[in-house]
């Protein structure tokens, strides 16, 4: 009987604290809640365990996600247009119905481009590709934000393929933070940010699939450029966009991409490169790239010995591994030097030279003017030079 009873009186305590949650929230008189002193007890304690329920846990998110708030608020769009002339047609050859319908052929249109830019000085510069400014009358820059604002070209160098734009900043513009591409390493992690077909805001990502990748080796005979490779997806529209680290920082310049059946490869400029042409372009100077004039070409000792086995060979050739010169330029300073076509420069600047890339770093680090110590193979004999590197010159 005296179990019952307590039953009764425990199921009745539930209740009523029930009701007195339901009445309080519904606003009840406290009059009309009264209850004995025991059951008030028990329904104040019932009701501070409902409301004190932990909250929803926040939202948790990787590392994708925190680099690219970090950096996108310095991303931009470009938008540009410039006038192309179209092509003349022999009057002689055009329709007159054709003539009446399209008007006279000559004259020009207006042609639009679109690329990507990130924001590298809070006073309002902006790094781009060169080839996304290239020769354009108009220049439109969208901030992350949607804000819409006029830039112009400050300065292009097209052997780095890059260029900075200058907009009138507001208060809140934002300069991305900047890593360190030294420091990085293949496989590393690669973000790629960007306005890819137009499509703001969009990011990939990948990993850093190669270093030092000769721009050359691509088809660009006249760039001068060791480039980042990735797997993130670059496509048209991120061109002049950052490539960013896991932590955030702009590592490079997103250039150009290489696809194909089952192969889409993304490149991008190092930033530390990028940084020092960056430093010269914003002064508005054009930036001076020291040159030799030579044409060349790699040899390895394997080849060599190819070479010469071959009885119908036109020389015979160093069995070294270096930088072949194919062809000297007319009055360019290696001319001057005294190099022939045939020599094999295996060091210059004291630093061993095992392929043209090699050479090439060695001449852009050198300066205009200066000496430049070469060690050229030539037939049998090692030959010390001195070549002084000319300021290499503008394409027309």
């Amino acid at each position: 009987m005296q179990q019952a009873s307590r039953r009764f009186w425990a199921g009745s305590h539930r209740w009523l604290a029930l009701l007195l949650v339901v009445g309080l929230s519904l606003g009840w008189p406290a009059r009309a809640l009264a209850l004995s002193p025991e059951l008030s007890a028990t329904a104040t304690a019932a009701a501070a365990a409902a409301s004190s329920s932990p909250p929803a846990a926040a939202p948790v998110h990787n590392f994708v996600a925190e680099a690219a708030r970090r950096a996108s608020p310095s991303v931009v769009r470009i938008d540009t247009e410039r006038e192309v002339p179209r092509q003349a047609f022999d009057p002689a050859l055009l329709d007159p119905l054709l003539r009446d319908l399209f008007g006279d052929p000559a004259g020009s249109s207006r042609e639009r481009g679109q690329g990507s830019g990130v924001v590298i000085d809070a006073s309002g510069l902006v790094l781009t590709n060169a080839h996304v400014v290239e020769r354009v009358d108009l220049v439109e820059v969208t901030l992350a934000d949607g804000r819409q604002l006029d830039g112009t070209v400050v300065g292009a160098d097209p052997v780095t393929d890059l260029a900075v734009v200058r907009i009138e900043a507001p208060k809140d513009l934002k300069a991305a933070p900047m890593g360190n591409s030294e420091a990085l390493e293949v496989g590393d992690w690669a973000i790629a940010l960007g306005s890819p077909y137009g499509l703001e805001r969009t990011v990939t990502l990948g990993i850093v699939s190669s270093l030092h990748r000769n721009i050359n080796s691509l088809g660009f005979a006249d760039k001068r450029l060791d480039l980042i490779q990735t797997d993130a997806a670059i496509n048209p529209g991120n061109s002049g966009g950052p490539l960013i680290n896991a932590a955030g920082e702009v590592i490079g310049i997103n250039t150009l991409v290489r696809s194909g059946p089952g192969a889409g490869l993304g490149f991008a400029i190092p930033i530390n490169l990028a940084r020092g042409v960056a430093d010269q372009l914003r002064t508005g100077a054009d930036v001076v790239h020291p040159y030799l004039g030579l044409q060349l070409v790699p040899l390895t000792a394997r080849r060599a010995r190819d070479n010469n086995r071959d009885p119908e060979a036109v020389l015979q050739l160093p069995e070294r591994d270096g930088a072949l010169v194919q062809r000297v330029l007319q009055g360019s300073p290696a001319e001057s030097a005294g190099l022939r076509r045939g020599d094999l420069v295996v060091s210059a600047a004291d630093q061993p030279v095992t392929n043209p890339s090699a050479l090439l770093q060695r001449v852009e680090a050198s300066r205009v003017g200066e000496d430049l110590p070469l060690k050229v193979v030539r037939g049998n004999r090692e030959l010390q030079l001195s070549i002084r590197p000319a300021a290499l010159p503008r394409a027309s």
